[in-house]
């Protein structure tokens, strides 16, 4: 890190070992005209990002002691246009599940869609109202494992209806997964969507809310993707959509996925608000209340 003082979130030494081979093997390949591989170290890059998904900042308001945003973006921008981040992903997703028992490749998906605010840089054509909602948005779209591991992501205009997400991601989950044979949505998602789940050789169930229920209750099966858009939402920088490009939105829901599941094999937490602060913190704490 350069010695400068580290953030919450950065990657522990741990966590930096787990993802090093794929960006070490992306740079071997990647070499300038002149052979040279550049002059930024490519955790402090991860750092970066995973930074700006945490902190939710603009790029160009990265603290300075990390490298340039201009080459930070460069670096989110390439390995969301050529797949290295979701291959980075899938990769700690493996060793997630393997960790809890499980094969490498699911059999199962949750699928759910989330609408969220779409910042101003959003092009038009890439939001749309959501019927009932007055704002311009976007839609998330996700399928999890029963873990609530990301299995496959799109990021669409609000106007679009969840048969067309629940669709896209079938296709998704059955070009990368073909292993998957059982899928659960909730009754946003219609008879197309369990029909074309059919031709794909997934058996779709529609899961819905107990009439007879009272206030929350978590929805079979369903309450894991709910879970997993609530994980996600500790990243600040998903609390919006704020990505002009839909694509870019995809790729930050990747690293914070990332992030996520890298704290979860390393036993490794970031600290919020909840835990107290550390002591020479506490010492300042008390010393600004009595002044």
């Amino acid at each position: 890190m350069g010695g400068r003082q580290p953030y919450p979130s950065d990657l522990s030494d741990e966590a930096w070992q787990l993802i090093r081979p794929v960006i070490t093997s992306w740079k071997g390949q990647h070499r300038s005209v002149s052979g040279h591989e550049g002059r930024y170290d490519m955790r402090e890059i991860v750092n970066a990002i995973l930074y700006q998904a945490r902190v939710g900042c603009q790029w160009r308001y990265l603290p300075h002691d990390f490298p340039p945003y201009t080459a930070v973006y460069y670096y989110f921008g390439k390995w969301r246009d050529d797949g290295t981040d979701q291959a980075i992903h899938d990769l700690l997703r493996w060793q997630v599940r393997e960790s809890r028992g499980r094969h490498e490749d699911p059999s199962a998906i949750v699928m759910d869609a989330q609408t969220v605010h779409a910042s101003v840089n959003a092009p038009k054509e890439t939001t749309g109202l959501d019927p009932g909602k007055r704002s311009r948005d976007r839609k998330r779209g996700i399928a999890t494992d029963v873990l609530g591991l990301l299995i496959a992501v799109i990021v669409v205009a609000a106007s679009v209806h969840d048969n067309a997400i629940g669709i896209t991601l079938l296709d998704k989950v059955a070009a990368a997964n073909p292993s998957v044979t059982k899928g659960w949505v909730d009754a946003g998602f219609k008879n197309a969507v369990v029909e074309h789940g059919r031709s794909l050789g997934i058996d779709v169930e529609v899961v819905s809310r107990d009439p007879q229920a009272k206030g929350f209750a978590p929805i079979p099966k369903r309450w894991v993707a709910e879970q997993t858009f609530g994980t996600l939402m500790l990243h600040r920088r998903l609390a919006r959509d704020y990505e002009a490009l839909p694509a870019s939105a995809v790729s930050m829901i990747y690293w914070s996925m990332t992030d996520v599941m890298a704290r979860r094999i390393t036993g490794t937490t970031t600290p919020t608000w909840h835990d107290p602060p550390p002591a020479g913190a506490r010492s300042l704490i008390s010393e600004a209340a009595q002044a």
